[in-house]
């Protein structure tokens, strides 16, 4: 199972080979060998690429699950003997401040060097689906103030608003403070329709009556304030953000978007890694399912 999963991620026989650490000739047979006990081929393979059968398809997600139990029961074994190892799989939106999670990271790492740390960059409402799932067991998350992430554990971390962040030089750059109507007149750079993060600023200029013109939608911090930096737009984010943008002006609204930081994990008991990280965040976990 791990073999086909890593063919399936590389496209490539001699990548999953080496990913492995087996040679290219035991995998392949390996792989044969499994398709002759299923009575169906899990891969398309010509000179050029690489893909999933319809059979492949349907035996990849079971084969990631057995393969993460099997994970989890060493873990559990492990975590017993006094040892936390094991995957701990954690996705933040990019604007997170409540936590200073790079800090949090290296702590986690230093105290327990046996646990794979991933983290994964994105959208609250991937997150929430994904922690639901079980392929994230933590995320970070934005939403506007009253909205609850439903079928996940949680803990509101902070509230906070939003700000407009405008180029130097920018007319408005020297005021102390702005309404939403002075600018609406202003090209926009935002996140995507149908995201938490875009949601906190279209219920704002909404609720003030005011359009607005969201002329460029971007997935990336970066990238957004590269564009306000080049005078095209201007952006709105949250205040704890902006000040980690010292060249970037940025103005108080008065009718400012509010949004709340969520730190969500799973309904189901957590794996040791997950509850010794939620542990040095101090969030305390139930170990029975809600």
């Amino acid at each position: 199972m791990r073999y086909v999963v890593a063919v399936a991620e590389t496209s490539n026989f001699t990548r999953a080979a080496e990913q492995c650490l087996v040679v290219q000739s035991a995998l392949s047979h390996q792989i044969a060998r499994l398709e002759r006990e299923l009575g169906a081929k899990l891969f398309d393979r010509t000179s050029r690429r690489v893909r999933l059968t319809p059979a492949g398809e349907a035996f990849l997600p079971a084969a990631r699950q057995a393969l993460d139990a099997a994970e989890r029961a060493q873990a559990e074994v492990a975590a017993a003997a006094g040892e936390i190892r094991g995957r701990l799989a954690i996705g933040a939106i990019p604007t997170v401040t409540a936590v200073d999670l790079p800090t949090a990271l290296k702590d986690f790492h230093l105290r327990h060097r046996q646990v794979r740390i991933t983290l994964r960059s994105g959208a609250s409402e991937e997150f929430i689906e994904r922690v639901r799932q079980g392929t994230l067991d933590v995320a970070f998350l934005g939403l506007p103030v009253g909205v609850r992430p439903k079928g996940v554990r949680g803990r509101e971390l902070a509230r906070g608003e939003l700000v407009a962040v405008v180029a130097p030089g920018h007319p408005l750059a020297g005021r102390e403070g702005v309404d939403l109507e002075q600018l609406s007149d202003e090209p926009f750079v935002d996140f995507p329709q149908d995201t938490a993060a875009r949601a906190q600023s279209d219920e704002a200029f909404a609720a003030a009556g005011v359009r607005r013109e969201v002329a460029f939608e971007v997935t990336n911090v970066d990238f957004m304030t590269s564009l306000i930096r080049q005078g095209l737009c201007v952006g709105m984010l949250p205040a704890a953000f902006a000040t980690e943008l010292p060249d970037l002006p940025a103005l108080r609204l008065r009718d400012a978007p509010a949004r709340m930081e969520h730190l969500i994990w799973s309904r189901f008991p957590p794996s040791p890694a997950a509850a010794a990280f939620l542990s040095a965040l101090d969030v305390r976990v139930s170990s029975t399912p809600d």
